[in-house]
């Protein structure tokens, strides 16, 4: 048997390509920008890809099963519950799908979503016991999958519980456990980066498997993650019975970029933070392309039906941020800033700043000025473990919705943990007409590292 794991960590996505020692494969849980890594190395191995496998439809990024297919003549397989629109293959708990030696065992585990399986990895050369489990979004490592997705948090908790107990967890505790995400996920609070782990390590020493029913409830429906963007419209997309088209961006030349802008188009700045405080479009919001959670966060802070323009370091970049755009459903990304912000300065046209400071000197503004607010723009967990005595809580896609809780006639300083969301904030109060905004360059981080006093506790209004 073969067997290759595909990573993505912006999102902490991961698919597999496995086959028979005859060359007979299957793939599981494809993502869209994954699709030419997978086939270039079935190609090289010499496999033959006989079923692309979904162990269920997708919420947090669109599947590339439509791009193999076409490409491979492959069948989809799915629960038969799953609901969706294309021609697939049923599959029921129980059903094996045969590629020579090699079977792929149906379990049917739903608590993440109704039509969610796992797939138990059967060697016949080797013997009848599972050498390995594809565990889809059931089961990560160190922890489990939310169950509020599909259907009420309770309802999915409970059913999740049994799937895990009576169907994964009966399972031989050598096992080996390859799941669907890894760090980054919204689908659940992994925040290991261990691409594996066994049944038994799990059973052992995973916490939402060291409980009861009750308290396992509580686990998964408390504290969770914002859900992930454009939910609904990523599981349409991967229910259609088309795949999804998206078009690479256009190059703009700046007076154009300046009309679509003045017209509606978001204007999204996908340089470093730094670069983006330099100078930017007015207007613009930054999200870094390489800042991590890129796709979570621009989904978190920009309707997918919205018109975007790129603007990029360079223009070989533009590319690589469509590409990851199209991976959340964003399929209107009508153009990019040709050359760049160079570009926009050569043509005459004006940039703006983003004035800021390292957290130190933001200690001694404070003293010197009792009217400046900290913004504290990261996720209320990270608040409780400790933060600037009377600052505000409002996470950084929360802030244009919450924007009436900032006062009009005080000056904003706006921190996260290291400065990349905070830019976030920042530039989105800006395009919103705030021009006394100050960002925290060092964070958090920087606060904590000189020295200066957090106290703890939880946000005004959280619970």
């Amino acid at each position: 048997m073969y067997l290759k794991q595909f990573v993505r960590s912006d999102i902490g996505c991961a698919a597999y390509l496995i086959a028979s020692a005859g060359g007979a494969a299957a793939v599981v849980d494809p993502r869209l920008d994954m699709v030419d890594e997978i086939l270039a190395e079935a190609g090289r191995e010499g496999f033959s890809i006989r079923y692309v496998i979904e162990t269920h439809t997708h919420a947090d990024h669109v599947s590339g099963h439509h791009e193999i297919v076409r490409r491979t003549g492959a069948t989809v397989a799915i629960h038969a519950d799953a609901g969706v629109a294309y021609p697939h293959h049923p599959l029921h708990d129980g059903d094996e799908l045969v590629l020579d030696e090699l079977r792929l065992r149906v379990l049917h585990t739903p608590g993440h979503r109704p039509e969610h399986i796992a797939l138990a990895a059967i060697d016949g050369s080797r013997g009848d016991d599972p050498w390995l489990v594809l565990t889809g979004d059931s089961l990560f490592v160190g922890d489990v999958a939310r169950p509020d997705l599909a259907i009420p948090g309770v309802e999915g908790a409970r059913t999740l519980y049994h799937s895990l107990h009576e169907r994964l967890l009966t399972l031989p505790d050598g096992t080996l456990v390859y799941p669907t995400h890894v760090s980054g996920s919204l689908c659940g609070r992994v925040t290991s980066r261990m691409p594996l782990s066994t049944i038994g390590y799990e059973r052992r020493s995973n916490p939402g498997l060291l409980i009861d029913e009750e308290e396992f409830v509580r686990f998964t429906t408390e504290g969770l993650p914002e859900r992930p963007p454009n939910l609904l419209r990523i599981v349409a997309l991967n229910k259609a019975a088309h795949p999804f088209s998206w078009q690479p961006p256009q190059p703009l030349p700046p007076d154009a970029v300046a009309e679509r802008a003045a017209a509606g188009a978001v204007v999204l700045d996908v340089r470093s933070a730094a670069a983006f405080r330099a100078g930017h479009l007015a207007g613009a919001i930054n999200v870094d392309l390489d800042g991590g959670q890129f796709q979570n966060r621009v989904g978190l802070i920009v309707p997918a039906d919205a018109n975007l323009i790129i603007v990029a370091d360079t223009d070989a970049e533009v590319p690589r941020a469509a590409e990851a755009l199209a991976v959340i459903g964003f399929d209107r990304v009508n153009g990019y800033l040709a050359g760049g912000i160079a570009a926009w300065r050569d043509a005459g046209f004006q940039l703006v700043s983003l004035e800021s400071v390292a957290a130190h000197e933001l200690a001694r503004l404070l003293r010197d000025d009792p009217r400046l607010l900290v913004v504290d723009v990261r996720e209320p967990a990270e608040w409780e473990e400790g933060h600037i005595e009377g600052a505000l809580s409002i996470p950084f896609y929360r802030i244009v919705a919450e924007h009436d809780r900032l006062p009009a006639d005080r000056p904003l300083a706006v921190i996260c943990a290291g400065g990349t969301r905070s830019v976030i904030a920042a530039s989105l109060l800006q395009a919103h007409g705030r021009r006394d905004v100050l960002n925290v360059s060092d964070g958090m981080d920087g606060w904590r590292a000189a020295g200066l006093p957090v106290v703890a506790g939880v946000p005004a209004g959280a619970r």
